[in-house]
C-alpha cells in the first residue's frame, strides 16, 4: 500500500496544486525534496567560453533560472546590459519574470505560447538580423542548435548554470523510508544512485517524468511502475492518481 511518496521537486508554491489534492482524497504523504539543485557558473569559468555579452543584440531564455544565472553574470562581469536588448522567452510567466532584472517593455520582451522552443521560432525569424545568445544549463542537447541553424539565425550558446545533486545529510539518508520515488531528470536518478549506491527497490514503486528519465531509470536498473506523459495521462499527477486508484482496487 502506498502511504508516503518522495516528490523530487521542490514544494508547489500554489495551493491548488494537483498534488495536494491527491494527498487529501488517497491519505497519502507527500514529501517534496529535490535531488537536484541549480547552481550559476563562476565567472572565470565563464571566460574560458569567450563569449562577449555585449557582441550580442538578444537573449534566449528558456527558463527562470536563465534569467537569474544571466543578469547575474552580467553584474558579475560589470557588463552593463544595453536598454535596447531584446528578450525572446518560452513563455509568458518567463517573460514577466524579467522585470525582476530590468524595465518591461513590450517592444523588446517576446514570448511563445506553448513553452516549447518551435513555438518561439517563428517570432525569431521575424527578427533575423538580430545576434542570439543562449544562456544554457552543462546538461542540454543540440536539439536548439539544429533548429537555430535551420532557420539560418545568428545564435550562440553558452552554459550559464549547472545541475549538481542536492546531497543527502546522513539524517536524511537513515531515516530515507518511501513506498514511492518521483524523479523527473535523469540528474535525479544519478542523484538517487550517489547518494544511496547500495539501494534496493523492493516494494520501492518508482514514477518518472519524460522519455530520457525513463531510460536513465531503466539504464540504473530500476523497475519502473509509472511512466509519464502518455496518450492517456499528460501529466505526472494524472498519471499518479491513476496508479493510486489502481492500488486501492
Amino acid at each position: 500500500m502506498i502511504k508516503k511518496i518522495l516528490v523530487s521537486q521542490p514544494k508547489p508554491t500554489s495551493e491548488k496544486s494537483p498534488y495536494f489534492d491527491i494527498a487529501k482524497r488517497f491519505e497519502v504523504e507527500l514529501v517534496f525534496r529535490p535531488f537536484i539543485k541549480v547552481e550559476g557558473i563562476t565567472a572565470k569559468e565563464f571566460r574560458t567560453q569567450k563569449v562577449n555579452i555585449l557582441n550580442y543584440t538578444a537573449i534566449v531564455f528558456t527558463s527562470r533560472h536563465a534569467i537569474d544565472h544571466f543578469f547575474n553574470m552580467a553584474k558579475e562581469l560589470r557588463v552593463n546590459i544595453p536598454e535596447d536588448m531584446k528578450y525572446f522567452c518560452v513563455t509568458e510567466t518567463i517573460a514577466l519574470y524579467i522585470q525582476k532584472y530590468v524595465q518591461y517593455r513590450k517592444r523588446k520582451v517576446f514570448f511563445g505560447e506553448t513553452g516549447k522552443i518551435d513555438d518561439l521560432i517563428p517570432t525569431m525569424v521575424k527578427h533575423k538580423t538580430e545576434k542570439y545568445l543562449v544562456p544554457m544549463s552543462d546538461v542540454h542537447n543540440d536539439k536548439l542548435t539544429l533548429l537555430l541553424d535551420s532557420k539560418k539565425l545568428q545564435h550562440h550558446e553558452c552554459v550559464m548554470y549547472k545541475t549538481v545533486s542536492n546531497d543527502f545529510t546522513p539524517e536524511e539518508v537513515k531515516s530515507f523510508d518511501y513506498d514511492m520515488l518521483i524523479f523527473f531528470s535523469p540528474s535525479g536518478i544519478e542523484a538517487l544512485t550517489k547518494n544511496f549506491p547500495d539501494f534496493k527497490q523492493d516494494k520501492i514503486a518508482i514514477a518518472t517524468f519524460g522519455p530520457t528519465t525513463a531510460k536513465a531509470a531503466k539504464e540504473a536498473g530500476l523497475r519502473l511502475d509509472i511512466e509519464a506523459p502518455s496518450e492517456k495521462y499528460p501529466s505526472m499527477t494524472a498519471a499518479l492518481q491513476h496508479y493510486l486508484i489502481e492500488q486501492q482496487g
